[in-house]
């Protein structure tokens, strides 16, 4: 048996690029944390989208648990401007106080995209968030799953779909990046 590897990247190539997503994932998680939202906007495209479907459970399968048709939010670069500016507002209530989080990027998988500047990316996301003095605080598991293309020679978000570990959210609301 024969392996063919006409076209395939190397291993050191493969190696090189997931390491600048790994710092990417690292970097994206600290401007969110330190409420830096402007500067996290400047690493999505011009046409990203960034959903979250809803989870449902179904006997016996994970497979096929998000629905397809129904999402906590389904956003692109407008909405996300949008709910940036309210951020910088005094009408935004649900992050009022701001919420004190931290992400635990783990589990970081790299594939080669369908073309030369895209990446796949799977990652784990734990987010602890915290409002207020009294209240619990919240934790929020996902899955991630992201395109990253290179632009100019920086990695750049261009779709994210999250995959929440629960169907029915204990959270106050979803005021929060993921």
């Amino acid at each position: 048996m024969r392996l063919i590897l006409d076209g395939r990247k190397t291993l050191s190539s493969v190696n090189e690029r997931y390491g600048q997503v790994v710092d990417f994932l690292y970097h994206e998680a600290e401007l969110l944390d330190s409420c830096r939202h402007r500067e996290w906007l400047e690493l999505l495209t011009d046409d990203i989208t960034y959903q979250a479907p809803v989870r449902i459970t179904t006997a016996h399968s994970l497979s096929d648990s998000a629905l397809s048709d129904m999402d906590h939010f389904d956003e692109d670069g407008y909405s996300l401007q949008k709910r940036v500016e309210r951020l910088e507002t005094e009408h935004a209530w649900a992050e009022d106080p701001p919420s004190r989080t931290r992400r635990f990027v783990t589990n970081i998988r790299c594939w080669l995209g369908d073309s030369p500047e895209e990446l796949l990316t799977r990652c784990n996301l734990l987010l602890f968030r915290s409002r207020g003095d009294i209240g619990p605080a919240d934790l929020l598991s996902a899955q991630r799953t992201d395109l990253l293309r290179d632009e100019g020679g920086s990695l750049r978000l261009a779709r994210r779909e999250i995959l929440l570990d629960e169907s029915v959210l204990r959270t106050q609301n979803l005021a929060v990046f993921l």
